[in-house]
């Protein structure tokens, strides 16, 4: 009887075999409501799904979270993807998630997060493949519903930014079968008619309203568009595949028709900021280049030959001043002394002595009678006063006796 007794850990083990090589059991969706659901500081969630029959234990490890769009609570009626298997420590088997999405939308969702994974994965997605959209677009076109509130509100902020950019809509449906081929046909259409930016996109809505512009032809038309495309597509939290695909996403149309029309208004502003930089700059220059010339021309008359010839002339005419100056100077200097040497002459002058009633005897061969041993007794001799001579004979002489001789 012993041979067939089991430990419970061989029993658990046994049941989890089974378990794992069921092949349905490794991938399964299963529906229900959400109750009892705890997020783990582990960043683990543990939660259990229910229906009006049952429930089954469930758990998402913190490593497959990436895939969750939002924060599950309780009562929400989810699809969840993942695999049945038994814990073995607890003997309890239990789903192991590893995509879980809200019910009504799980299948689309589904295609949604597949096709987006392809597509990444083909590098549609990349930063390199993006186009730069236009600064100044003279033409927009528009894929898009003709009678729809998108148009309405890129028509209006279009007008209102520039009213001279001309729109061109190509009146796509939105919604329903023929929606994304409709989308495509338009797309290539407006890039063959050559057109500078074009929006793609609708209002907001579910996502089966907005699964069009989640269709691989359209991204594909997206990408291989050689016009820059701006995705417009819903409200600010609608994302769609066109989104990822487009060279820029607006969050709403209204958005998309700001991106894509420059406002004339600050264009006109920042020309006339613009115009008033040139003006001071140029004044700037201009001041800076009159100062430069005014220096150059002084530097000009200084070095100019007139201005050496002034300089020249003007040291001539000081060197002469000053001669004029030393000459004056010496002719004073020399009068002076001319005045004081007629002056000495004067009180030596023969005229003088004459006046004051001397004279001189002059012999007769001209020689001045100075001794008496120069004449004899007889002789003739010229007697000079001041207004004549008198001829005279002396008679004789006498010599006369001084002190001292």
């Amino acid at each position: 009887m012993t041979k067939n007794v089991y430990s419970v850990r061989q029993v658990n083990s046994y049941i989890k075999n089974m378990f794992v090589q069921d092949f349905m059991l490794k991938r399964i969706y299963v529906k229900g409501e959400i109750s009892n659901c705890k997020y783990h500081t582990a960043g683990h969630i543990y939660f259990s799904l229910k229906d009006e029959s049952g429930a089954i234990h469930c758990v998402m490890f913190a490593g497959d979270r990436r895939g969750l769009a939002f924060r599950m609570q309780e009562g929400q009626k989810v699809i969840v993807l993942g695999s049945i298997s038994v814990y073995e420590r607890d003997g309890k088997y239990q789903l192991y998630a590893k995509e879980i999405v809200l019910d009504g939308e799980g299948v689309l969702y589904q295609r949604y997060v597949q096709l987006k994974r392809e597509l990444e994965e083909m590098g549609m997605f990349a930063a390199e493949y993006k186009q730069p959209i236009p600064v100044y677009s003279r033409t927009v076109g528009i894929v898009t519903a003709p009678t729809g509130a998108a148009i309405r509100d890129i028509m209006n902020i279009a007008k209102r930014r520039n009213p001279c950019v001309q729109l061109i809509l190509y009146p796509a449906l939105v919604q329903g079968e023929q929606a994304a081929p409709s989308i495509v046909q338009g797309i290539r259409t407006l890039d063959a008619y050559g057109v500078d930016v074009m929006i793609v996109g609708r209002g907001g809505g579910s996502i089966e309203d907005l699964w069009a512009f989640n269709e691989e032809m359209v991204a594909r038309a997206i990408f291989e568009c050689r016009t820059p495309v701006i995705s417009a597509v819903g409200h600010e939290t609608d994302t769609t595949i066109a989104d990822y695909v487009a060279d820029l996403r607006a969050p709403t149309p209204s958005a998309a028709a700001e991106l894509a029309v420059a406002d004339y208004r600050q264009l006109l502003a920042g020309v006339e900021l613009f115009k008033n930089q040139l003006t001071d700059r140029l004044e700037q220059k201009i001041g800076w280049y009159r100062q430069r010339t005014e220096r150059y021309g002084l530097l000009l008359q200084h070095v100019s030959p007139q201005n050496r010839l002034n300089e020249k002339k003007q040291y001539a005419a000081d060197l002469m001043e000053r001669l004029r100056q030393e000459m004056q100077q010496k002719l004073t200097e020399r009068r002076h002394r001319m005045q004081l040497c007629a002056g000495r002459l004067e009180g030596l002058s023969p005229l003088k002595k004459l006046q004051q009633g001397y004279s001189y005897t002059e012999l007769p061969d001209g020689r001045v009678l100075r001794s008496v041993s120069q004449i004899q007794p007889g002789e003739l001799v010229t007697i000079h006063v001041t207004d004549g001579k008198v001829l005279a004979r002396a008679e004789g002489t006498e010599r006369m006796e001084r002190n001292g001789q």
